[in-house]
């Protein structure tokens, strides 16, 4: 019986502690025995999560040193857990921090790093996904154990078994590394984009950053809605970084998903093709979104938009 492991985030407001939960529902159904890593303050609080998703033990470490110690401690200590547990294949939410650590631990041990992840088929294989999200393939493990995979976020749903996990507290090793003195936290309103149940998204079609405030004001209207954008108007300085959708952003998976003046570029149908509802509005009936659209509009956002937001004032009264 394969032993798998899922390497967790103990932020429980953070995507990567829900792709964690995510991870543990389908690591579950592979078959064999499922425990769980978590470093950081609030390791032990999240291992209760993580055992009603799945886990049977969880190797929990609360250190500070975890967090304020960027990657270094944390693959260290996990490169203990490896050698002393044996695991076959570790499993690691698509987070900046697990990223690192994953990296790290593969130049300790030699095994094999697959990264971008839509699916596990087992301890030996996965699939991911290729040409901007066109075509999945099967991928087959080579090398020492533990295998090493990085999964998107989104890619299954996280359903709770209702276990319970053993929890194994873990001292941080005194290792030297780069070390974190600043955090700054990036004010926000509303839902998190990754969370919402509605996304409006603007890509070039809107012509200049301060149309997106008729996003905005749509998105205002609509109970759980956030705005996103592409990578385009995001490197050209429009909006944040924390708004885009794509292959190099977010992975959402809304119940609607309104693209205003997106053309479709695979970049960015990557992270939102997944959506239940997509409705695009565009111009140029021969772009590409339309194919991918339950609903598709052929016009100037400019004009179609502020018409949608007063329907949509209209029929909330």
């Amino acid at each position: 019986m394969a032993k798998i492991w899922v390497y967790g985030d103990p932020a429980q407001d953070s995507t990567g502690f829900k792709t964690t939960l995510e991870i543990l529902t389908k690591a579950r159904s592979l078959g064999g025995e499922v425990e769980a890593v978590v470093f950081g303050p609030g390791a032990t609080e999240a291992a209760k999560a993580f055992g009603e998703h799945g886990a049977t033990k969880v190797f929990a470490g609360d250190d500070a040193a975890f967090a304020d110690t960027i990657g270094t401690v944390a693959a260290a200590a996990l490169h203990q857990l490896v050698q002393e547990n044996q695991p076959n294949i570790i499993l690691f939410p698509m987070s900046y921090d697990a990223r690192d650590v994953a990296s790290r631990l593969s130049a300790k041990t030699g095994s094999t790093l697959m990264s971008n992840a839509t699916d596990v088929t087992g301890a030996e294989g996965a699939k991911t996904a290729i040409f901007g999200g066109a075509q999945i393939v099967d991928v087959k493990f080579d090398g020492p154990d533990p295998k090493l995979v990085l999964i998107r976020p989104k890619s299954f749903d996280a359903e709770p078994s209702g276990g319970t996990a053993e929890v194994v507290s873990v001292s941080a090793p005194t290792v030297e590394g780069a070390k974190v003195v600043e955090r700054h936290e990036q004010a926000a309103s509303g839902p998190k984009l990754e969370d919402a149940s509605v996304i409006v998204s603007g890509g070039r079609g809107l012509q200049d950053p301060s149309n997106f405030k008729l996003l905005e004001d749509l998105a205002a209207l609509i109970p759980g809605a956030a705005v996103g954008a592409t990578r385009a108007v995001v490197d050209a300085g429009w909006v944040p970084y924390a708004m885009q959708v794509g292959q190099t952003g977010k992975t959402v998976k809304p119940k609607v998903y309104i693209a205003v003046g997106i053309s479709g570029a695979t970049q960015h149908i990557v992270g939102m093709k997944s959506s239940d509802r997509i409705v695009a509005i565009n111009k140029d009936a021969e772009a590409p979104i339309f194919q991918l659209a339950d609903l598709g509009i052929v016009g100037d956002a400019l004009k179609v938009v502020p018409k949608l937001t007063e329907e949509v004032k209209a029929r909330k009264g």
